[in-house]
């Protein structure tokens, strides 16, 4: 007997760095990762005050089952990927999703750190401006 167990983890992030491009078919590189947006699923795991956790959706475990309800709640969640373009950030990152209902994990960790190639190519680096979000200069 073969059983196949497939799970749907999610990660998340409340800022940090990460290696992505700012547009399709553009080189990746470390980008500055801007904190969460207030009442975000990111912002919420980032109140937690840990640096790094697991919640686990265990539907088959009634004790889950109000912490499946609580993140059932529709929120704002940041998705990162390929691209990152924080200047566009709340429209091109940011969705309404229900948590437990679209993962059976999520991985949080609150500050992250980018994947640096193993050849670092000149344009990796990007000396981005200084972090005024949500200031502006």
């Amino acid at each position: 007997m073969t059983i196949t167990l497939a799970l749907n983890i999610g990660f998340t992030t409340y800022t940090g760095t990460v290696t992505a491009a700012s547009d399709w078919d553009q080189p990746g590189q470390r980008r500055q990762v801007r904190p969460a947006l207030p009442g975000s699923y990111e912002s919420l795991l980032h109140d937690v005050e840990l640096p790094a956790f697991l919640l686990k959706f265990d539907r088959r475990n009634p004790f889950s089952q109000d912490l499946i309800n609580e993140f059932r709640t529709p929120r704002l969640e940041r998705a990162i990927g390929v691209i990152y373009r924080p200047e566009t950030e709340r429209l091109s990152h940011y969705f309404l999703a229900s948590l437990s209902a679209q993962f059976d994990a999520v991985v949080h960790i609150d500050t992250t750190q980018a994947v640096e190639p193993l050849d670092l190519e000149e344009h990796w680096q990007v000396n981005e401006e200084p972090e005024t979000y949500p200031f502006g200069i």
